[in-house]
């Protein structure tokens, strides 16, 4: 495809250069998003998953490791709402500070006279009526800066924006497109995902290459479908007059006029006109899907090995062999593709208890890999798991349909990597969470921090992985499946009580709950992180009821791996270094006290 900007506009190639960002160093989001329809799900509950794997600082100017509740409010006629510049959005150019706000504000936009409540973080996360959103980052061919006045939007104030004043995923989707048509978007390319209790749809942007407005294309997920996407637009044929698609309404003049399309190529395809596929590495994004998809549709044989980052071979929806509940929901970002060929629990990098966390390299960063006509090979890389050491949190949010707005929306939420965290119910008729969740930095220390609280429990683990997984696991299990059970009764009392027309008193249960089931949960991760402190301190496993002690050691492959064999086992010790092909077997032998190596040689 010819993807040279075309003569007609070569005027602007010196403009379109300047503009585009190389992001060799921006701390931009590494993030796996999910969304499971009403027919694709047990009981007809809308699931929408994301993990936010990004580091440093959101619009909020704090650490992305918080969550922060909006409350619903009334705006005066003529009133703005200032955009705020999100300096993880891969873009260099921010705004002018706005008044005595430590934010960055980029522009501004007409208010609305209500908008409504909702909680977010990086990027918002559910309302007061159920919508739902999430978000991962994409590599787009064209990411500019911010200009204020020109491109003023990046996805999570988009995000933002839209919760507060959408019911409804399209009309959420409608918006989005909305604004950046007319307000421009800046920054990495990327996708939201938007779900109601009935329907969920997919909307990817990135910049224009004309410099103003935006490119962008939405999809509807089809109930009964799942859908997975991971740092890749997902997107491919955009047809006209498909009643299921959106799309910008100057996207395919805007692609012919710059060369990144012709008609005559057929269809547009909206992941090759405006991206290269995959950034950091080969199977970066890929592999994530793959991998959740063959887990809920294992029938459906799906290969993990693809020609090219434009591959057809994953389908853009699955539909799952069973139906999904909630505790399967839970489970989809808990993966570090066990059992797979790329399991990361197991090899010589796992270390000897099975370490599936590995520290980042250069060929690890995210950084543009491939471009039009080449491709770098880089010297190596570790498989990106869909539960990564660098996750800041992870969420599955439920909508549905037979409970009132209040009841029916609910944020489970996970602080730090995903395996071992444990998520906490957040009604969306809560106007207030525990404490411990909305508070923490990554450069403090902070036991009072949910973030902390679970990221000690996971670097602890580290030491002995394969072990203290399975008390993280037993904790984590009586953890959810607790709150899912206390979840059933205060859904029943508070659709009741909203039911006798006392909303008000509703809010007020799922207000107390929420914060209470948040400090119960970071309490109880506390007292497990002490007792795995206690029991695994000092290379011994110690039973902290009964005392007793467990040397355990390591496993022999590891031995044989880390030439156990020769060492200090015989006083002629440069003899037995000197010895080659000494295999490690477990078994100890008694000899002579006068023996020569040589005779001790043969029996060992």
């Amino acid at each position: 495809m010819n993807t040279s900007l075309s003569r007609k506009h070569s005027a602007h190639t010196g403009i379109f250069l300047v503009l585009v960002i190389f992001l060799l160093s921006a701390p931009v989001s590494a993030c796996t998003i999910f969304a499971v329809t009403p027919g694709a799900s047990a009981d007809g509950t809308m699931y929408v998953g994301h993990t936010n794997d990004g580091v440093g600082m959101d619009w909020r100017h704090i650490d992305d490791i918080t969550v922060t509740y909006i409350p619903a409010a009334d705006h005066a006629p003529g009133e703005k709402r200032p955009i705020f510049f999100d300096p993880n959005s891969g873009s260099d150019a921010a705004g002018n500070k706005s008044g005595n706000t430590s934010e960055w504000v980029i522009g501004y936009i007409d208010q609305v006279p209500h908008t409504y409540g909702y909680y977010t973080s990086s990027y918002g996360m559910m309302n007061e009526h159920q919508l739902l959103s999430a978000e991962c980052t994409d590599y787009a061919k064209i990411e500019l800066d911010a200009e204020e006045g020109t491109r003023i939007f990046y996805s999570s104030e988009l995000s933002n924006v839209a919760l507060e004043r959408c019911k409804t995923a399209r009309e959420a989707v409608e918006l989005v497109g909305n604004l950046i048509e007319t307000h421009g978007y800046y920054g990495t390319g990327e996708t939201l995902i938007f779900a109601d209790p009935e329907e969920a749809w997919v909307i990817e942007m990135c910049s224009s290459p004309a410099g103003v407005g935006g490119l962008w294309a939405a999809q509807k997920i089809p109930d009964g479908g799942v859908f997975v996407a991971g740092n890749e637009f997902r997107i491919r044929n955009v047809p006209e007059g498909d009643t299921d698609m959106l799309y910008a309404s100057d996207l395919f003049n805007i692609a012919e006029d710059y060369g990144l399309w012709s008609p005559s190529e057929g269809t547009f395809d909206w992941l090759e006109a405006t991206s290269y596929g995959e950034y950091s590495h080969p199977y970066y994004s890929i592999m994530r899907v793959w991998s959740i998809q063959n887990r809920l549709a294992p029938s459906l044989e799906l290969s993990p090995y693809v020609a090219d980052s434009y591959t057809r071979d994953l389908p853009f929806t699955i539909k799952p062999d069973e139906k999904v509940n909630l505790t399967t929901a839970l489970s989809l970002f808990r993966d570090h593709y066990e059992g797979t060929a790329f399991d990361l629990t197991a090899g010589i990098a796992a270390g000897p208890f099975g370490n599936p966390y590995r520290d980042l390299g250069p060929a690890d960063a995210h950084t543009d890999f491939q471009n039009e006509s080449l491709i770098e090979v880089r010297a190596g890389a570790n498989p990106r798991p869909v539960s990564a050491i660098f996750c800041s949190y992870s969420y599955v949010a439920e909508a549905r349909s037979d409970l009132p707005d209040p009841v029916g929306g609910v944020l489970w939420f996970g602080p730090a990597v995903a395996y071992e965290t444990v998520y906490a119910p957040i009604y969306a008729g809560s106007e207030n969470i525990s404490n411990s969740y909305t508070i923490g930095r990554r450069t403090v220390y902070d036991p009072d921090a949910a973030y902390w609280t679970f990221d000690f429990v996971t670097n602890w683990a580290m030491l002995r992985y394969d072990t203290m997984i399975e008390d993280i696991r037993a904790k984590q299990v009586e953890l959810e499946s607790g709150s899912i059970a206390q979840v059933q009764q205060v859904d029943a009392t508070a659709a009741g009580l909203i039911a006798q027309g006392d909303e008000a008193g509703a809010r007020r249960l799922l207000t107390s709950f929420t914060v209470a089931r948040g400090d119960e949960i970071i309490d109880e991760w506390h007292d497990l992180a002490g007792m795995l402190v206690v029991k695994y301190s000092n290379g011994m496993i110690t039973d902290p009821e009964t005392e007793d002690v467990d040397e355990k050691g390591y496993p022999g492959w590891w031995y044989q791996a880390a030439d156990y064999q020769y060492g200090p086992r015989v006083y002629a010790l440069d003899q037995l270094r000197a010895t080659e092909g000494l295999n490690y077997t477990g078994k100890n032998v008694w000899v002579p006290i006068n023996a020569s190596f040589e005779e001790i040689l043969e029996l060992i």
